[in-house]
Parts: structure tokens; C-alpha cells; sequence
């Protein structure tokens, strides 16, 4: 199994005094390591100009947290499961895992970064600003830029196995897996209100985080295909797995269900309905 995360927009930052990142001791060191120097000199450099938010496409607002990118090297680092922050983190607990969870978690997620490619989620890194929909100076559009980089790192990683991939599109495209060495499967959340589904936004972040937390979590074996991934998923079937923000209401998975994929080259689909 290897779970596939977003990152989070906001970033919590490491505690003053934290040790700084160091790049040798990432995942994927062997692979990344350069394109990540690369990419966080180009980060710090268009963080310091007075277009900088323009640019990496945030608002007037988050000055202070791109001002923050100009001393990446330098800056306090916590485990990525820290300082992701979030829906889906909140749901998915990564940073309350201890014992067996933990160590799965280590080997078996991966969150995707315009800055540093993908990391695990013990991996130190400090907070940042930057998404992968960037178009950076000096790296250009960081999917593309990343792309040969990630599929050294992860296609083996990927091969024989299921990929859980929870990813948003600009995510997505900076490293597809190879379905003929892997079963790939994207996971789709959609409401049942009046006999009717729709897809959602806010709670299909929530319900992945969920997902992927059962995933780490329960005592059986990882599933390695896309069949043992929906009998896990439907272990979850009837549960309350939210409240919704605002009206306090619960909502409850209802089932699970796998769907071709609609290419050759593309993913099956794990489609999980809640109520």
C-alpha cells in the first residue's frame, strides 16, 4: 500500500529552536535531493521580491508566511505529520500515530510538496509556502520540473503494489503511477441526499483523512490491490466518520464501491458514499 496525500495550505510551524531541515536525511534523498536545493533557492530568491505573493499566486495577506521562504535552510523543522495541518490531517491523525500505525506510516504514506517533491511523515521539514500549480523562476512549472525526479523515487516504490490516491489535480500531475506495474486507485467522495449523489469538496477531504487513517490503523495486513483496498474501505460502512462545521449535523459512510478505470492508463476508482 502506498497512500498518496495533498499537502495542506497552511503549515504549522516548528517550535524556535528546532533543528533545521536537513536535505541528506529526507525520503527519497538519493532521487530528490538536488531538485530540492534547486528549488529552494529559486523559493527563497522570489520570496524576497516585492511581486513575490503574485507570483507563487497567494493572496496580499500571506506575505509574512512567503517572507518566511527566504530562510527555508535556516528555519526551525517538526515532522511533516506537524506541520501539515488541516482537514484531511486532522481526520487522518498522522501525528498521533504511535507503534505499528507509526512505522506503516512511514513506510506507506507519502505527501506530495512543490517544494520538496514528496516526503514521509516523520520526514523534518520546516513551513513553507509554495504549491505545485507554480510556475517557479528559475525551475519553471514545478509538476512538470518534478515529474522525472518523482517517478525515480516512487515508481519502485509503486510497483506491485495498490496506490490510495487521495491527491488533487496539480498533485496529480506531477507523478502518475504506472498501472501496468501498479494498481492505481483515486478516491472519489460523493453525497447521498434524497436518493441523489453529488460530489463534494470540504467533506471528501475530511472522509479521505478518515480512509487513510483506517488504513494505518487497523490490525490487518495492507492491502497490496485495489479489491483489498475496498474490502478494507467497507469496514467503515454504517460508521459516523464526521460532523459538519456549522450545523453540528453527523454524517456516516453508507458504501464503498470500485469502478473501472475509464483508460488504460488511468486509475480505477474507489467511490465512497456518505449520508
Amino acid at each position: 500500500m502506498l497512500i498518496c496525500l495533498p499537502p495542506s495550505e497552511g503549515k504549522t510551524p516548528a517550535p524556535d529552536g528546532a533543528a533545521p531541515v536537513d536535505l541528506a536525511r529526507l525520503t527519497g534523498a538519493a532521487h530528490l535531493t538536488a531538485q530540492r536545493g534547486a528549488v529552494a533557492e529559486a523559493l527563497a530568491a522570489v520570496s524576497t521580491r516585492p511581486d513575490a505573493t503574485t507570483v507563487l499566486g497567494v493572496g496580499a495577506s500571506l506575505g509574512p508566511e512567503v517572507e518566511r521562504n527566504a530562510d527555508l535552510k535556516s528555519a526551525p523543522a517538526a515532522p511533516a505529520a506537524q506541520v501539515y495541518t488541516g482537514v484531511l490531517y486532522a481526520a487522518a491523525g498522522l501525528a498521533d500515530l504511535t507503534g505499528d500505525a507509526a512505522r506503516r506510516a512511514a513506510e506507506d504514506v507519502r505527501v506530495f510538496s512543490g517544494l520538496w517533491g514528496v516526503v514521509a511523515p516523520d520526514d523534518r521539514i520546516p513551513a513553507y509556502r509554495l504549491s505545485m500549480a507554480v510556475d517557479l523562476p528559475g525551475v519553471g512549472k514545478l509538476a512538470t520540473a518534478w515529474r522525472p525526479h518523482l517517478a525515480a523515487a516512487l515508481d519502485g516504490r509503486a510497483a506491485g503494489d495498490v496506490v490510495v490516491d487521495c491527491r488533487s489535480v496539480a498533485y496529480l500531475a506531477a507523478w502518475k503511477p504506472d498501472t501496468a506495474a501498479a494498481d492505481w486507485v483515486t478516491v472519489r467522495v460523493v453525497r447521498e441526499t434524497a436518493g441523489r449523489r453529488a460530489v463534494v469538496s470540504h467533506n471528501a477531504k475530511h472522509t479521505r483523512g478518515v480512509l487513510a487513517g483506517h488504513l494505518l490503523r487497523r490490525p490487518a495486513a495492507p492491502p497490496r490491490t485495489g479489491e483489498e483496498l475496498l474490502d478494507a474501505a467497507r469496514e467503515l460502512d454504517g460508521q459516523v466518520i464526521g460532523t459538519e462545521v456549522g450545523s453540528g449535523l453527523s454524517y456516516r459512510m453508507l458504501e464503498a464501491t470500485l469502478h473501472d478505470a475509464a483508460t488504460r492508463r488511468g486509475p480505477r476508482t474507489l467511490e465512497v458514499v456518505i449520508s
